[in-house]
């Protein structure tokens, strides 16, 4: 009974965290808890055009595509890759930082293809 209530206190936190970083880069904070909705706003929030969300569906390359968007949404925040890598591997950690921490928005201008 214990391992479920640490696991719903920890699921509560990163969906508080996610709506934070998703308020923080000026998005509705309530997308973080629609499934395929949140992955599209972290994609728009690491400046990437909305087709990348179809990437998601072949094996292998939604890992890459995951990291390299992870890695984009804290360059938007002013992190650096160490800090995105603590995004990936203790998410539970450095999403809160980022959320209710001070790091700020800053916009990127989108890709050129």
């Amino acid at each position: 009974m214990f391992i479920y209530i640490v696991f719903l206190a920890v699921c509560v936190l990163l969906i508080a965290a996610l709506w934070r970083v998703f308020a923080k880069a000026g998005q509705p904070g309530w997308a973080a808890i629609i499934p395929i909705y949140n992955a599209y706003i972290l994609i728009k929030i690491a400046g990437r055009p909305g087709w990348w969300l179809l990437l998601y569906l072949i094996p292998l390359v939604n890992v890459v595509i995951a990291v390299m968007v992870t890695i984009e949404v804290a360059k938007a925040f002013g992190k650096g890759v160490g800090f995105a890598l603590g995004m990936i591997f203790l998410g539970f950690i450095f999403y809160p930082i980022l959320g209710f921490g001070s790091a700020v928005y800053r916009a990127q201008p989108p890709p050129v293809a």
